[in-house]
């Protein structure tokens, strides 16, 4: 019991440790090379400018530089090459039951969590290249496909080589869906690929998704998964390294080599903590994630309702966190709340995901 503790904070310490020791340097680059947006704000969904959102952020935008989220994985894939070069180094040592990387827990949620990190990062540095084709870095087309891809292929594997048929639900036998665990895999995480929108006020995506991941660890704990657990954990210290340094005013902005990256790991760790790990773990993660759900739905309604309404907004500028915003919240309360709901969500999915 003690060392499984052990196993899963180390690493997520060391993780912490190496985002903060190396950010620095990647700063130094980023200022460097004035790695932000050429052209300041944003257009809506039907490419009109988004008078509100410009309003609050225009300044901000061409003046920090993206691709913060290099901090995070960066650290992640560091701290785990690491534990398993010192594992092989010295076999039989505490080392040995440090190393976290098994193909049986953590190998399919690394292996979404470093290829959503990498097309992320493409994405980015094209966009503050600034090239005529990549004006706006890899079109939404592009980045769903890929994101589609990787969900399918992920969700292929679920079904046919882990034998996932199922969805946990508390006090109640599994559901049986069969093959449709696919499709809802790539629903699932095209959803929460979508709540990446988070990562727009100073401070806000990184609270939020290192107690997001933070909380799944936890659920992988409680579950015997101990290296999902401790994979879990690893991504939470390497998100409060970052978050150490996007704590307003931000340094850089996660962007999406950060967001597309945790979404897929995201989502990955909550099938495996279902039927794999005998919890409810899916279903779980509409609570422990609640504030990204809630981005999500609300850039949904406000669609909907600008749609079906003739042209009128359910809120003043949509997702949810900006119309905070717009009422007049200052950022950083609105930070902070998210954070405090987040702690209060995390706590209480665990509790879900665990019980029955």
């Amino acid at each position: 019991m003690i060392i499984d503790v052990v196993k899963v904070f180390v690493p997520a310490i060391i993780s912490f440790g190496i985002g903060i020791v190396t950010t620095p340097l990647l700063t130094h680059y980023l200022y460097k090379y004035k790695t932000w947006k050429k052209h300041s704000g944003k257009l809506d969904f039907e490419g009109n400018e988004a008078i509100v959102f410009n309003t609050l952020h225009k300044e901000k935008e061409v003046n920090t530089p993206r691709m913060g989220g290099i901090v995070i994985w960066s650290s992640v894939c560091i701290t785990v090459l690491l534990l398993w070069i010192l594992e092989h180094i010295f076999p039989y040592s505490l080392f040995s039951k440090l190393d976290f990387l098994s193909r049986s827990q953590t190998w399919i949620p690394l292996a979404l969590f470093i290829a959503g990190s990498l097309i992320g990062l493409a994405d980015d540095w094209l966009e503050i290249q600034h090239r005529e084709r990549f004006s706006k870095g890899l079109s939404l087309r592009i980045r769903l496909s890929a994101v589609g891809a990787l969900a399918l292929a992920t969700g292929i594997w679920f079904y046919d080589k882990l034998d996932v048929v199922s969805i946990g639900i508390p006090f109640f036998d599994p559901l049986m869906i069969g093959w449709l665990v696919v499709p809802l895999f790539v629903l699932s995480v095209l959803f929460f690929y979508a709540s990446g929108v988070i990562d727009g006020i100073d401070g806000l995506a990184g609270g939020v998704f290192a107690t997001v991941f933070a909380a799944y660890a936890g659920i992988a704990f409680f579950q015997n998964q101990i290296d999902l657990a401790a994979f879990s954990a690893t991504i939470a210290g390497g998100t409060l390294a970052f978050l150490w340094f996007n704590i307003p005013p931000a340094r850089f902005y996660m962007s999406e080599t950060g967001t597309m990256g945790l979404t897929l790991a995201l989502v990955t760790i909550a099938f495996m903590t279902d039927s794999l790990g005998d919890g409810h773990g899916f279903l779980a993660l509409a609570i422990v994630a609640l504030p990204l759900v809630a981005t999500v739905l609300s850039n949904l309604l406000q669609i909907a309702s600008k749609k079906f309404r003739k042209g009128k907004k359910l809120l003043k500028v949509a997702p949810l966190h900006h119309h905070f915003e717009a009422v007049g919240w200052p950022s950083y309360k609105v930070t902070m709340r998210y954070w405090v709901l987040s702690a209060v969500c995390a706590i209480a999915g665990i509790a879900f995901a665990l019980i029955g």
